[in-house]
């Protein structure tokens, strides 16, 4: 038997959907979530698809997450606004904060909003990537419960929290960088923990503070790694500032202190959006995007360069062919809150 089924992606986004009216949230806010939600499996992450509905909807009946928030604006000015996201499903409240940051960019030329008291937004890919979508170069981060070491400690003091920068090109996919300061995003590692693939040894330590191959031991010592040393621990903590303080909200720290579930409410989140029509001729600037790549491709014989992102966008028209592949141990978690998937593959 399969590891994996196979799901209609429209059918995975109704799903999702379902579920979600099923604990009381209203549309658009379900529909948003569920499209972000199955994209993020539609890409090839599933450590940040379908796999948290669970989490979600546990913390929905559980009083954690808000089903219907009511989003405010607590501070702006012409090119930026703070966000109230009163604990909303992470995904629908970040969409509503980065069409903010678009929207004014689209008039000044620059935009940004941050958002405070908003739960897990899944994947920071999303959110930048709607931004190039509208002409935009889109940057977020957020601020996350601590789960990697830094500095030497022996225990996880910052959060590994995610930097999305994403380029539009015309008409084209565009290019969209999402990573996490820790060698390799939690999420991922379970993964391969799932998926019994064996980690590369700078992802993680074990219990006793060696380098291991084990996912499932870095999981359990909780010592994730930072990437390049003191490179990605010291952008984790310039993350924090951008989110956690210019919010006046609070730190990862905080937050795990009031909830460790992973849902991560009350975390801070920065969204940028970058109007490529404000510098440059949008045509001019996709043609100058284009030429780097080409230049990339042709540099050295023998020799692929993959740019940021294009790896996912071949897996989604894979998947769109194919169906989108859910490993059976995610399929049986499901189950666990009534929601049944059928292998179309």
């Amino acid at each position: 038997m399969s590891d994996e089924i196979r799901i209609e992606h429209q059918k995975l986004i109704a799903l999702i959907a379902q579920t979600l009216a099923s604990v009381g949230v209203p549309a658009p806010n379900r529909d948003i979530e569920a499209e972000l939600m199955a994209e993020a499996d539609l890409l090839g992450v599933p450590s940040h698809g379908v796999r948290m509905l669970p989490l979600i909807v546990r913390s929905i009946r559980d009083g954690k997450a808000n089903p219907n928030p009511q989003i405010r604006i607590l501070r702006e000015r012409a090119a930026t606004c703070l966000l109230d996201g009163d604990n909303g499903l992470g995904r629908f409240v970040s969409v509503q904060a980065m069409n903010h940051a678009i929207a004014r960019a689209k008039q000044f030329g620059i935009g940004a909003c941050v958002a405070t008291r908003v739960t897990h937004w899944g994947r920071a890919h999303a959110y930048a990537y709607r931004a190039a979508l509208a002409g935009c170069v889109g940057i977020c981060t957020t601020n996350a419960i601590p789960n990697m070491l830094a500095y030497g400690s022996t225990r996880p003091l910052l959060g590994n929290n995610p930097l999305a920068i994403a380029v539009p090109r015309g008409a084209r996919d565009p290019i969209v960088l999402d990573l996490a300061m820790s060698q390799a995003a939690v999420g991922k590692i379970g993964t391969y923990l799932r998926e019994g693939k064996a980690a590369p040894t700078n992802w993680g330590l074990d219990a006793n503070g060696n380098p291991t191959s084990d996912p499932a031991a870095i999981l359990a010592s909780n010592k994730v790694l930072p990437f390049g040393d003191h490179k990605g621990a010291g952008l984790a903590l310039m993350m924090e500032l951008l989110t956690g303080a210019l919010s006046g909200g609070l730190f990862s720290f905080e937050v795990f202190q009031r909830e460790q579930s992973g849902l991560d409410p009350n975390s801070s989140k920065l969204f940028i959006a970058l109007d490529v029509g404000a510098f440059v001729d949008q045509d001019r600037f996709a043609q100058r995007v284009d030429d780097l790549l080409a230049w990339l491709r042709d540099a050295e014989p023998g020799v692929t360069i993959t740019y940021p992102g294009e790896r996912g966008w071949h897996t989604r028209d894979q998947n769109l062919r194919d169906g989108v592949p859910i490993h059976r141990e995610i399929v049986e978690q499901l189950q666990g809150i009534g929601v049944i998937l059928k292998d179309e593959g």
